[in-house]
């Protein structure tokens, strides 16, 4: 038995009272959005276990098709995770059995090169620049035009959609006037006379590499909050891409990586503005739980580690700012929904912008098909669930759409792109920083 297949059992093991309590109640299967689209048991999260735990006890082999095709479709979103009476932790025996499926049969090559690349910075930084250098010529903007919208795109439309998608896009310029409103580093005098809580935050690889603004907004935010930033100096890409591919030795590097950065900052939270970095930064303490030296220095990590909607939320909520004039469309990322318990979290940061008009979103925390890659690797599916999320948000009539996390922003602005319908997609942090540019002292 090999050290993956073993670390599967042991994980298998543990979750065995959960898997004998399930009584075959099926409130994953609507849950899950594979199942809603393909009705096959397999591509359901209680298929897929049973297929994890055929592979444990030998009945069937990790490198057979079943194991791979099955395990390859689920986008890991973890929507079975709260609606499971048992309690089961799907998301991390994916992750152990996605290292079993690795070692028995190499993900494609695409999938390899990402992950070297992303793994070490020295390859992620110029890579970044490349790509930030191919979207400054607004070429992938001109890739994304052609060809049909209905059909799934090919794996270079659709990269160059999702790189067009990353661009700048300021919101339309309101047409109300400024307010006087209070500036956004005020705040109570109880609460003045506190010492200013201090935060570092997760740069990340892509978050760094195309979303930098979206970096900047955060500490201008949480500064205007009353909250000290403090730079965290040799952190680096989370891991959570390699965890969810399987390469969790990689991941453990990465995570081991960041664990002394942020021990060294010293700082009050860990802020991260990337849902799914959040997610895999919450889980140091299982990821590394095997590792005597840093399991309780993970723990403690990942114990201070908050989406940047739950710090301001601790803080009281966002200090007010001014009046943007638009209609805004929130979508929840699954690993803040689903990983983190973070409900409702672009509207509570957004819900104090005068004149800021939140429309409902049709299954606003169903994944949006983003999933790092599964765009690229399961292209007809992960169309599928990409164009339900763009039919929702064009029913809004919203001018723009806010989602926290960076593969979301991609994923949706590709969509609406390749729809012909290209709103600006923005992270709530932006729109807020807005609204604190927008107001008068």
């Amino acid at each position: 038995m090999t050290k993956a297949m073993a670390a599967l059992a042991e994980a298998a093991a543990e979750q065995e009272r959960g898997l004998l309590a399930c009584v075959h109640c099926g409130f994953c299967l609507p849950a899950c959005p594979t199942y809603r689209r393909l009705g096959d048991e397999a591509d359901s999260p209680r298929g897929r276990l049973y297929l994890m735990q055929a592979v444990v006890e030998g009945r069937l082999s990790a490198d057979s098709d079943a194991f791979q095709t099955h395990l390859g479709r689920c986008l890991g979103c973890r929507a079975c995770e709260p609606v499971c009476p048992s309690g089961v932790a799907y998301g991390h025996l994916l992750e152990l059995a996605r290292q079993v499926a690795s070692d028995a049969r190499p993900p494609p090559l695409l999938s390899r090169i990402l992950l070297v690349v992303f793994g070490k910075s020295w390859l992620a930084r110029p890579a970044m620049f490349a790509a930030r250098l191919l979207r400054a010529v607004r070429l992938p903007a001109l890739i994304a035009r052609l060809g049909p919208s209905a059909a799934a795109p090919g794996p270079v439309r659709l990269g160059m959609a999702m790189l067009a998608a990353s661009a700048p896009s300021r919101p339309p310029p309101s047409s109300a006037k400024s307010v006087a409103a209070p500036p956004p580093s005020s705040r109570s005098s109880a609460a003045a006379v506190r010492p200013a809580p201090t935060a570092g935050v997760l740069a990340g690889c892509v978050q760094a590499g195309l979303f930098s603004r979206v970096n900047r907004a955060t500490v201008r935010v949480l500064e205007a909050n009353g909250i000290r930033v403090l730079r965290v100096r040799g952190q680096g890409c989370c891991g959570a891409l390699h965890a969810h591919a399987g390469d969790l030795t990689a991941a453990r590097d990465l995570a081991r990586r960041n664990v002394v950065a942020f021990e060294n900052a010293n700082v009050d939270y860990v802020v991260v503005n990337a849902s799914g970095c959040g997610a895999a930064v919450a889980s140091y303490a299982s990821l590394l739980a095997e590792d005597p030296a840093f399991a309780p220095r993970a723990a403690r990590i990942a114990g201070r580690t908050l989406d940047v909607s739950r710090l301001l939320a601790r803080q009281g909520g966002p200090a007010p700012g001014g009046p943007v004039d638009l209609t805004a469309a929130c979508d929840a990322p699954c690993h803040l929904v689903d990983a983190q318990g973070v409900k409702n979290a672009a509207e509570t940061m957004l819900a104090g912008v005068p004149e800021l008009e939140l429309v409902p979103l049709p299954d606003a925390d169903e994944c949006c098909g983003g999933a790092g890659i599964y765009g690229l690797s399961q292209r007809e599916l992960g169309h599928r669930i990409a164009k339900d999320k763009i039919q929702a948000v064009l029913t809004t009539g919203a001018a723009v759409v806010v989602t926290g996390n960076p593969g979301c922003m991609m994923q949706i602005g590709a969509g609406l792109r390749l729809a012909g319908r290209p709103l600006p997609v923005l992270h709530p942090v932006e729109l807020l920083y807005e609204s604190y540019r927008r107001a008068t002292p």
